[in-house]
């Protein structure tokens, strides 16, 4: 994997570039839907590539662990052959999964037991079985296990756990070295910077992280309850010590909002299950602001969802049809909403990326953040 850095801004630290991989190009910034187990909730892969126009998708490494399971996705080829998608592919090591489950794990220096949420059954993620498990899923990018504090975590807490995702990410890096990929492209691997919310820590992790030399680095363990402007903070922070010349990949963030603050601070791309969870519970992001389509205004607007977006769901359907199906309990409703949002997150971290080469993405993104807040 190689990262050009094409245009940086000069009234903030924001940067344009182009991650190469195996399965394609990815044009930084960039927004990476989320297919958890193999599938983007109510979007087709050609819907994906046609109308989202997705570069890259996220799979989990615990829910396919779970099922289908790795001797399915081998016998397939890889996730690119079981689910038909031929673009770059990131796979999240299962540390947020691990941390979401706190009261069906254990955590050790061997690695994290844990209870299927499926089943009941038990099992064992280590650092070691975990890369095994991505490179048998077949990602472009394989996450290092990690483990997630909660916040808020006490600085004991924070400084423990942030030493345990060193020297798991020791083990990853090894393991990355011992193995080989199974279908003929190379896979990289990102390190997770963590150390909750305490600056000295997320410093040191940074650092440690970046002294690893690995393709590309992550920044986790925010958008986990936190302030947003905390959030910020240890981005901003933690920037600082990461390698300019890697692509930085903030976790699990955010609304549109949280993604041009963070492009603003130097991030490259960013994940969130916002937009269709969002969208399948009625609230669309608009090149206009947010919309409940609910709400009974709508029930008589005729308009397309947005005429702003260059998105062919978004221009073919009215707001009072999808208000329609939502109210009518339709699944379209579900679909057309997911659709529209993240083709509207895609448009918008494409819009940042051409304002940065440009050279005014900062009076850009002051205007725009208004707008992307307001209720409508």
């Amino acid at each position: 994997m190689t990262f050009d850095l094409q245009a940086t801004d000069s009234a903030s630290s924001a940067r344009a570039g182009v991650i190469t991989t195996g399965h394609g190009d990815i044009q930084t910034p960039i927004f990476m839907p989320v297919g958890t187990v193999g599938s983007v909730k109510a979007v087709t892969q050609k819907q994906l590539k046609d109308e989202v126009k997705a570069q890259i998708i996220l799979g989990n490494t615990y829910h396919l662990y779970l099922r289908p399971g790795t001797s399915i996705l081998e016998q397939a080829g890889g996730l690119h052959k079981f689910n038909n998608w031929d673009r770059p592919i990131l796979t999240d090591s299962g540390g947020y999964q691990v941390f979401s489950l706190a009261a069906n794990r254990k955590i050790k220096e061997e690695g994290v037991v844990f209870q299927s949420h499926i089943d009941g059954s038990r099992h064992l993620f280590t650092p070691e079985n975990v890369i095994d498990t991505q490179r048998s899923i077949g990602a472009d990018i394989i996450m290092a296990f990690d483990e997630c504090p909660p916040y808020p975590s006490d600085y004991g807490y924070a400084h423990k756990s942030m030493h345990l995702t060193h020297r798991w990410l020791s083990r990853c890096v090894d393991r990355m070295k011992e193995t080989s990929p199974k279908y003929g492209y190379e896979q990289s691997l990102f390190p997770i910077v963590q150390g909750s919310t305490f600056k000295d820590l997320r410093q040191a992790s940074a650092e440690y992280i970046a002294s690893m030399g690995c393709d590309g680095n992550a920044i986790g363990g925010l958008s986990v309850g936190e302030p947003e402007e905390m959030m910020y903070e240890m981005c901003a922070h933690c920037c600082e010590f990461l390698p300019a010349d890697k692509p930085r990949y903030l976790m699990g963030v955010g609304t549109p909002w949280n993604i041009l603050n963070n492009i603003a601070l130097g991030i490259d791309m960013f994940d969130c299950v916002m937009p269709t969870r969002n969208g399948r519970n009625g609230m669309l992001f608009t090149t206009k602001g947010v919309i409940n389509i609910k709400n009974k205004k709508w029930a008589d607007d005729f308009s397309v969802i947005d005429d702003g977006l260059d998105c062919e769901t978004s221009q073919y359907y009215s707001k009072a049809y999808l208000r329609h199906l939502f109210v009518a309990g339709e699944f379209l409703g579900l679909s057309i909403a997911s659709i529209h949002n993240l083709a509207f997150y895609l448009h918008l971290v494409k819009q940042a990326r051409e304002h940065i080469i440009a050279g005014d993405f900062t009076s850009w993104k002051n205007e725009m953040l208004p707008i992307l807040k307001q209720r409508l």
